[in-house]
Parts: C-alpha cells; structure tokens; sequence
C-alpha cells in the first residue's frame, strides 16, 4: 500500500481521489491522507508515516533539511518548472531598476507565498533595501484592507490603480489575469525578474522500492487530459501535464528561508 500525503483543501481532496483511480488502473495499492498544514505533512514524511508527499515549495526544503538521505522528486506539474518572480509598476512609472525603489511603495502578496512573499522580500534585502525603512510603504496581503481577491490578483490591482508604485507577482499569476480578461500586460510593465526556480513537487521516500518508483513516476507522467480520471488530475492542479521530478531549482529560496527564520 503507497499512501500519499497532502494538505487539506478541496483542490488537494479532488486530486487525491482522482490520483486513488489513476493508480488503482495501474494496479497501485493506493491511499490518501490529508493534513491540517504543511508543517504537519513534512513530520509526517519524515517519520515515514507516508510514502508519498504532495509539497509546496518550502515544505520540500523543510523535508530535505529534516532527512538524513535526501527524498525523491518524483514528479512535478509542468508549470512548476522555471518558476518566475516579477517586480512590477505601471507602465509610466519612473521606477526602471530596483534602485529606484527607495521611497516608493510596495506591494507583496501573501506572507505564505514564495513567490509573492518570501522571496520578493528576500530579493528586497538583497538589493540593500530595508522594506521596513526605505520604503514609503511595504506590506503583506493580510495588511491591507481586504479586496476579495487572491493575493498576487490584489496586489496586481493596487499596482494597476497607482494605490502602490511597484509590487511583486509570479510570472504564472500574470499569465492567468491577462488569460481570465484580467489585467493586461500592458497595464503593467516588468522592470525586474528573478532567475528561475522550482516550485511544488510529488516527493517519495528514498528507500522506496527502485522498481515501484519507476512505476509510480510513470503513473504520474502518464496523465493525459484526453481521458476523464487523467482531466480531473490536471484540472485540480491546474496545469497541463505532470513531468519527471528534478532536484534543482531550491536553493535560492532555501538561502531565503533561512535569512528569514523559517527553516
């Protein structure tokens, strides 16, 4: 029996449930477990209570951090490949490089978020700025008043609005706002992006079965949207496929979780 672990929403409990049929087809013994947060996933992984864990960016450090012999990255969703990280302004800003910055005010997504939290504050401080002093106002999304829109959509509007002069948001945030008639590109314009990193991934235990790991990695890459259990996989996670996992790409929001106290 393979059990996978994941954290508790109604995105994780569809993907569980189509993942249960996906490897029931392959002839997988397979189960789920949802957990309150990811914290309680990542102990759980590394008492080997589960053989699979679904993991957002830092929980995967947390994991590699905690264990002795590194995990398995089994597979990841397409998109979670060369994530991106923008700073963004109104197109006649006079905000053209981060030097330009002190100031001025800016707007950060959620404090969970790595791509819109974490490291666009990290990437603030490596610039030599002190959000806290040099900027004329730097916040969180849970600071401002609430908009009824999702972090990196609240921070993109209050941008485009002039209420903040610049703010951070990920590359994929930005596509889906121009795809869903959102905000266009050219309401907003880029004036710095970070280098590409990795996002969330599909890890497995280390001393896993070799040929059970090549069977459970090619379940997971097998998923096509053409068939309804492969559809219901890819539209809970919202991406187009599931890919070979890497263990690249992590490092520069480790050095930035460790700056900041989280891991």
């Amino acid at each position: 029996m393979i059990r996978l672990g994941a954290t508790a929403s109604n995105s994780h409990m569809d993907l569980c449930q189509a993942l249960e049929k996906l490897f029931g087809r392959a002839g997988i013994d397979f189960d789920w477990i949802l957990y309150s947060g990811y914290d309680a996933m990542v102990d759980a992984f590394v008492r080997k209570e589960i053989d699979l864990a679904w993991n957002g960016p830092l929980s995967y450090v947390k994991i590699q951090r905690l264990l002795d012999d590194p995990c398995q990255v089994i597979a990841m969703r397409d998109v979670d490949l060369n994530f991106i990280t923008h700073f963004i302004t109104q197109p006649n800003s006079d905000i053209i490089t981060v030097e330009d910055l002190p100031g001025k005010s800016f707007a950060l997504g959620g404090r969970n978020s790595v791509e819109a939290g974490l490291l666009p504050y990290h990437f603030l401080k490596q610039a030599g700025i002190n959000p806290g002093v040099d900027l004329a106002k730097c916040t969180f999304y849970d600071q401002r008043p609430p908009s009824g829109l999702s972090d990196q959509h609240d921070v993109a509007e209050r941008v485009g609005q002039g209420e903040y002069e610049a703010g951070a948001i990920s590359q994929r945030a930005l596509d889906g706002l121009v795809e869903s008639g959102g905000n266009s590109k050219s309401s907003l314009r880029v004036f710095r992006s970070s280098p590409g990193y990795s996002h969330c991934c599909f890890t497995a235990q280390n001393d896993l079965d070799p040929e059970l790991s090549r069977q459970i990695a090619q379940t997971f890459t097998s998923v096509q949207d053409n068939e309804p259990v492969g559809k219901s996989v890819l539209e809970a996670e919202d991406c187009a496929a599931l890919v070979p996992g890497i263990t690249e790409g992590w490092e520069i929001l480790e050095r930035a979780a460790a700056e900041e106290g989280l891991i």
